[in-house]
């Protein structure tokens, strides 16, 4: 077993997905979605190519409305919730996109400072506080004034991490924080990722298909199947991999690894 990882959490439900379909007009892309995230999980949003983990991922932030189902943060309605519910809910996420979606234009200090500057009331000095702190955590103490194009692809999407950790997020959504970078940075983003949930104790939510990163990071995930268009099951992806009687699980899981012993 991985050292890094820590399976317990506190068994109180934070996210819950219930009978959600994902759709674009007319074409459903998965239905009968129904799953629930544990505060403080490291939870997986996993499946093949086509599957709809991003689409997924855009629902649970709110950048998309089921065609139907709900989705339920502490209990409450997200999509029934009014417009000042709804922001509320919003203002306790923090989002890092694939590419880390850093302004090219400003440094780090000035691109983690945006949504601090945007969202509080701080002044300058306790805001460049924040952001050293939040920079640092990151493994990123002195790069402030560098920009985006002077730093590694790791750094940037590290620092992507630090800009969605400015307002103290109780979920924090990381959409395919490995993707494209060599395995000793992919190795130092997955450590990053349970360092957070260390010390944080925050819920964090993470699209990728990396098997590296699944089981060196996850306590709980759901698969998501291209064919059926349904989610196919939930939960330790160890024990999916390892006991799940579903040989399409087992196989992403493996590699192929189970395919090629039958």
């Amino acid at each position: 077993m991985n050292t890094f990882w820590k399976k317990s959490n506190s068994g109180e439900a934070h996210i819950e997905v219930r009978d959600v379909t994902m759709a674009f007009g007319d074409f459903i892309l998965m239905s009968g979605l129904d799953f629930t995230i544990n505060r403080g999980d490291v939870f997986i949003i996993m499946g093949g190519s086509g599957s709809g983990k991003s689409t997924l991922l855009q629902h649970l932030i709110g950048l998309r409305n089921p065609a139907t189902g709900d989705i339920l943060y502490d209990g409450k309605s997200f999509i029934g919730a009014n417009d000042r519910d709804r922001k509320t809910i919003i203002s306790k996420f923090g989002v890092m996109y694939q590419s880390g979606a850093l302004w090219s234009s400003l440094n780090l200090a000035e691109n983690v400072a945006l949504p601090l500057e945007q969202f509080t009331r701080f002044n300058k000095r306790q805001i460049r506080s924040i952001v050293s702190f939040k920079l640092a955590l990151v493994g990123l103490s002195g790069f402030e004034e560098f920009y985006p194009s002077e730093i590694s692809g790791g750094m940037a999407k590290r620092a992507g991490v630090a800009r969605a950790l400015a307002l103290d997020p109780e979920v924090l959504y990381l959409d395919e924080p490995s993707a494209g970078l060599d395995p000793l940075s992919a190795r130092r983003m997955d450590e990053l990722i349970l360092e957070l949930s260390e010390s944080l104790g925050m819920t964090i939510v993470v699209v990728t298909h990396e098997l590296d990163s699944i089981f060196m990071i996850a306590n709980n995930s759901v698969f998501l199947d291209a064919k059926t268009r349904r989610q196919k099951a939930t939960g330790d992806p160890r024990e999916l991999r390892d006991h799940s009687e579903d040989k399409d699980i087992r196989n992403f899981l493996s590699r192929g690894e189970f395919l090629a012993k039958k």
